[in-house]
């Protein structure tokens, strides 16, 4: 059995194991680092640190505090906060009390928070502030099971014997510690592999979310598999500003614990620009939109630079893809990174004018971008790639605890998710589903027997419903989910998510695309534009200071899409190409529910949206 085996076969029942096993190794070593804004909100935010030992004061008198106020072992406690260090503290105090965790997106109105929380039977709820709270204060006659509302920030939040602020949970916690000090080593020895450790409900573009089940030994088999990788080191600085209630920020806690390494956390979307330089990163993990806004900045700002500037960018970008390509393609034949003397020389002069600042602009120290939870577009990647910004792509689920398949440090493959994490099997079905088995996936979905039924074969083969390639040497390709795949009414097969993603590749503007066609007789696309690249782009061409909506409906704006739209078709078989277009009045968002908390489109309710918009796009035509 191999060192990597051994590991991942004898681990703990537990992460609230590994992190008592992490606090003990390493009481005195820098485990979080979080922003402190200044009293006055001006000017830059103070950053404090946490040491594992002083983690682990707030985390066993949190675990105290929730076993005082009668949480038993399994009970569910829900946590609805924005990413900060009191959401992996309250989260880390939850599973060391033995309880599981209901995670809630802030984003979530009252209605599906209190859907949430009743069908979870959480009996705790701990609220980020009263914004938080109020959900579940408004919709209290309807949680029988909901004994207390826990406040982070309780500022106007008004407290009583329902609802307490964790600062008082903390100080019932410690008291309880003074009577029974021992009470959370014996909480967390009597965890059991099977135990549920969390429920995350997956936003559904149609219907209730479901809950799903993940085990203690889920986050367990995370860690060991994550440290097994040998992606991340003990010296690293992980900057986390990921939802923590989404599977794919919640895994990264689990690395980190196993690894020891600091973690500097904000969720704070805005502030990531701001944070890079002084957090600097030497690795981060991201969703795709983080990477386009990125690369569509850097474009547009050298646009707005004037003709000259832009050149000298779409130059040093194009060197940018040849080199990843040609060094990729190099390494995996003979193992080393290398490009012919020519491509090296107009490569290094690119890195002065241009990719030397882009790396600035995330810090500085930024070894690897893990992205997942959705396609990144390849030609974005191998620009990013080509700069020295190299981002390692994975694919997961919800429902196999997010980590599945990572790329393999400098063996990466853009275009590709990598290589399935040790322990983890994988399979592609007679129809090209991805099959996933493994300690990673989860025991079934809440309360829905039928539904998990429908995923889960007995032999513990989960269906992922994506489509997608395996290499003979390992590396997973995602052509599209099964469900998305486009068949036209000439019967030609289309991935949208290809088509879309060549697209942002292409035109610096966009923010949002969904392209249609299924059973039509041609594509037709719905274009959302990023509003702070248009409104420079409207600035440089007579429309300083007009709001969005007006910028978008200009026949300029049309026509400087329409553009991009005959650049991305002359890459496209003719049954893939855009006939048509229509730009969308605002840029599409989670607050409408029309893309999930961790940037996803919800294809189904944008197409219900507008449906008026696309009828248009085919209104009198029979044949493209």
């Amino acid at each position: 059995m191999s060192d990597t085996q051994t590991l991942i076969e004898n681990r703990p029942p537990s992460v609230a194991t590994l992190f008592l096993e992490r606090v003990a190794a390493t009481p005195d070593a820098e485990a979080y680092r979080h922003p402190v804004p200044p009293a006055s909100g001006e000017g830059p935010d103070d950053w404090k640190s946490l040491t594992w030992a002083g983690a682990a004061e707030r985390v066993h008198a949190i675990a105290a505090g929730l076993i005082e106020l009668g949480v038993r072992p399994e009970e569910r406690v829900a946590l609805a906060s924005s990413t900060r260090v009191e959401w992996i503290l309250a989260d880390l105090g939850i599973l060391c009390a033995g309880a599981a965790t209901t995670t809630v997106y802030p984003q979530t109105n009252a209605d599906e928070s209190a859907y949430i929380l009743s069908d979870s039977q959480s009996r705790v709820l701990i609220a980020e502030n009263a914004e938080q709270a109020a959900k579940a204060v408004e919709k209290r006659a309807e949680l029988p099971e909901l004994t207390h509302v826990v406040v982070v920030d309780p500022a106007g939040a008004g407290t009583d014997d329902f609802v307490i602020t964790l600062a008082d949970l903390e100080k019932r916690g410690a008291a309880r510690l003074q009577q029974e000090p021992e009470l959370i080593k014996e909480r967390v020895g009597a965890i059991t592999k099977d135990q549920l450790a969390t429920l995350i409900y997956t936003s559904g573009t149609t219907g209730r979310p479901k809950g799903v089940r993940l085990p203690h030994d889920c986050w367990s088999y995370m860690a060991k598999a994550i440290a097994a990788t040998g992606l991340v080191h003990g010296d690293d600085v992980q900057y986390l500003w990921l939802p923590l209630a989404h599977v794919f920020g919640k895994v990264l806690t689990s690395g980190q614990i196993e690894v020891g390494h600091v973690t500097a956390v904000d969720g704070r979307v805005d502030k990531i620009i701001e944070n890079l330089p002084v957090v600097r990163p030497t690795y981060m993990a991201a969703v795709p939109r983080i990477f386009e806004k990125v690369y569509n900045g850097v474009a547009a700002k050298a646009k707005a630079g004037g003709g000259a500037k832009y050149k000298i960018f779409q130059w040093a970008a194009g060197v940018a893809r040849e080199y990843a390509k040609v060094t990729q393609d190099n390494f995996r034949r003979t193992g080393t990174a290398s490009a012919p003397f020519g491509l090296s020389a107009k490569h290094g002069v690119a890195d002065k004018l241009v990719y030397a600042k882009i790396r600035e602009a995330f810090g500085g120290n930024l070894r690897a971008c893990v992205s997942g939870s959705a396609a990144l577009a390849p030609e974005i990647g191998y620009f990013f790639s080509g700069a020295g910004i190299h981002i390692l792509e994975g694919y997961g689920l919800t429902e196999s605890s997010a980590a599945s398949f990572v790329n393999p440090g400098e063996a990466y493959r853009t275009g590709t998710v990598g290589k399935p994490l040790p322990g983890t099997e994988v399979r592609i079905a007679d129809d090209g589903e991805i099959l996933l088995r493994g300690p990673g996936i989860m025991q079934g979905y809440h309360n829905l027997p039928e539904k998990t039924a429908e995923v889960l074969e007995e032999d513990g083969w989960f269906h992922t419903g994506d489509i997608g390639e395996l290499s003979p040497d390992g590396y997973l390709r995602i052509t599209d989910r099964k469900k998305d795949l486009i068949k036209t009414s000439g019967g030609k097969y289309i991935a949208p998510a290809e088509v879309e993603g060549r697209f942002k590749a292409v035109c610096p503007y966009v923010s949002n695309i969904l392209v249609h066609g299924a059973d039509r007789n041609y594509c037709t696309a719905l274009i959302a534009l990023d509003e702070a690249a248009l409104t420079a782009w409207a600035a440089e061409n007579g429309m300083a200071g007009k709001p969005y909506a007006e910028i978008v409906a200009a026949p300029a704006t049309v026509e400087m899409v329409d553009g991009y739209v005959r650049q991305l078709n002359e890459g496209l078989q003719r049954w893939q190409t855009i006939k048509k277009f229509r730009l969308l009045p605002r840029d599409l968002d989670v607050e409408h529910g029309e893309i999930t908390p961790s940037l996803k489109l919800k294809r189904p309710v944008v197409e219900r949206a507008y449906q008026h918009l696309i009828e248009e796009m085919y209104a009198g035509t029979r044949e493209a």
